[in-house]
């Protein structure tokens, strides 16, 4: 099955697994997000919207913000003692990947983020209450912006020691507190972390 959608002012053929990037959306990673402009729907039957197909929607979970190859922006006018400029420009992209095609997806209601950890996983026993001095820049983990890192820092994570030293079940409280359904081990923190500890050694 797959289905035409609009946005950003592009229109895209998608399909469920697929991974693509699209004009900048709201979100973090592992959010959900619903494409409601469904211009087609396709299968055993095609179903055309005039100009959308009313209730259909396409569910897609955010893989990552990022950025564009830079474009450079060259301009020369002619004749003596003319002006030229030079700009470069990035554009702000959301990788996604489409988790499900609904044909009438007002009837199911979208995912929402788990309010606190399961009552039977416990915290990290290594969160710091306040940051170090020594603390780490966690950009540097795969999928890691700012924001993400400000939100790790709330819950007190500062240094890639911390996350070196997590356990299965410290993986689990922090996928369920921030939602992250699994991209933890996806991305391979751990592993990360580990590496950039012993370059600093």
């Amino acid at each position: 099955m797959f289905a035409v959608i609009k946005t950003g002012g592009k229109q895209y053929r998608v399909a469920k697994d697929d991974v693509f990037t699209v004009e900048k959306l709201d979100g973090e990673s592992g959010d959900e997000i619903r494409f409601a402009e469904v211009l087609m729907m396709g299968g055993e039957t095609v179903t055309i919207g005039a100009p959308m197909i009313d209730g259909a929607a396409v569910v897609a979970e955010v893989v990552e913000q990022m950025r564009g190859p830079k474009v450079i922006s060259f301009v020369k006018r002619r004749r003596k003692h003319s002006s030229q400029r030079r700009r470069g420009h990035r554009q702000q992209l959301t990788k996604v990947r489409i988790t499900d095609i609904l044909a009438d997806g007002a009837s199911v209601a979208p995912a929402t983020k788990a309010a606190a950890p399961a009552a039977n996983v416990t915290a990290p026993s290594n969160l710091m209450s306040e940051a170090p001095a020594d603390a780490d820049d966690l950009k540097k983990l795969s999928g890691v912006g700012p924001k993400l890192e400000g939100t790790l820092h709330e819950i007190g994570v500062y240094t890639f020691a911390q996350i070196a030293e997590w356990t299965a079940d410290d993986v689990a409280y922090m996928d369920e507190k921030l939602s992250f359904k699994g991209r933890i081990d996806r991305e391979d923190w751990i592993g990360q972390a580990k590496t950039f500890v012993a370059e600093a050694e």
